[in-house]
């Protein structure tokens, strides 16, 4: 197959491409905004088109959670008009599509692990843009996949796991939040999900998946510096209310990744298993 990787220079998009030459069998197109504009609805067609594109994994997204809260425009062009394109542009031709989402759909007040079916209710810009870009793609591209994933992070860009680290030996003490639970996600081992996904065949539908296992930001933080060594500086846990910030985070957003599992015949690693791979590529 012909696909079409968009955001391939953010954290996924570069764990996607150590993994396609384990997958000779398609031609991959990584694109970022230089090579295709995605809010550009004509680009997009074309470049389906011309490549004669098969599937798409769109990887692309705003991501600033805090600065979407000013940001709304920008944010929604980019998470649900975007998304859209991609989505009638593959679905004229008869194309699958994966979407990426998150857990921020969800305002974390349940507290047991969301289902796929669960009531959602973002209570931040940038998770109400990613619910419309669900909607959007899924109305536009029968075959369409959404996978909301939590918590990301990789040896590649900006991400906790990496400024834990830093300020971790820069400071003697660090303030985090240890009201706040959820899982992390490593972005390799979501690739991986993905491309299982592309050779046993996309069942189109809403999915979950992060890392096995629960915790909060503190403890998550105390694992990591445990794991790169650094022992100069204290953690201590933070309230919420003691850490404002311009978008609200769910306080929980354990996700139930059943569905995935059964579908795919994934075994899914445990999230320090995982933090332990990346921290070692560092």
């Amino acid at each position: 197959m012909n696909i079409l990787i968009t955001g391939c220079n953010g954290q996924l998009g570069n764990e996607l491409q150590l993994l396609e030459p384990s997958h000779p069998n398609h031609i991959f197109y990584n694109t970022d905004v230089a090579e295709l504009d995605i809010t550009n609805q004509q680009a997009i067609e074309t470049f389906i088109d011309t490549n004669h594109i098969e599937g798409i994994v769109n990887c692309a997204a705003y991501t600033a959670v805090d600065k979407a809260e000013d940001n709304e425009e920008l944010c929604t062009l980019l998470n649900a008009e975007a998304p859209a394109y991609l989505a009638a542009a593959i679905g004229r031709r008869k194309g699958w599509m994966i979407q990426i989402s998150t857990d921020y759909v969800f305002d974390g007040t349940q507290h047991t692990p969301y289902t796929e079916e669960a009531d959602t209710c973002p209570n931040s810009v940038y998770g109400k843009t990613k619910l419309v870009g669900e909607f959007n793609v899924q109305k536009f591209c029968p075959q369409s996949m959404i996978i909301r994933t939590a918590w990301l992070y990789s040896s590649f860009g900006n991400n906790f796991v990496k400024t834990m680290i830093r300020l971790g030996k820069e400071k003697p003490e660090l303030g985090v939040i240890f009201d706040q639970i959820g899982t992390p996600t490593y972005a390799r081992d979501l690739a991986v999900a993905i491309f299982t996904a592309i050779e046993k065949g996309i069942v189109p539908g809403i999915y979950h998946f992060s890392n096995e296992g629960v915790i909060s930001w503190y403890d998550f933080t105390k694992a990591i510096h445990r794991i790169a060594g650094i022992t100069s500086c204290h953690v201590r846990p933070l309230h919420t209310s003691e850490y404002p910030t311009p978008a609200k985070r769910p306080h929980y957003s354990v996700l139930d990744k059943s569905k995935f599992k059964n579908i795919y015949g994934i075994e899914i690693p445990y999230w320090e298993t995982s933090l332990q791979d990346c921290i070692s590529k560092l």
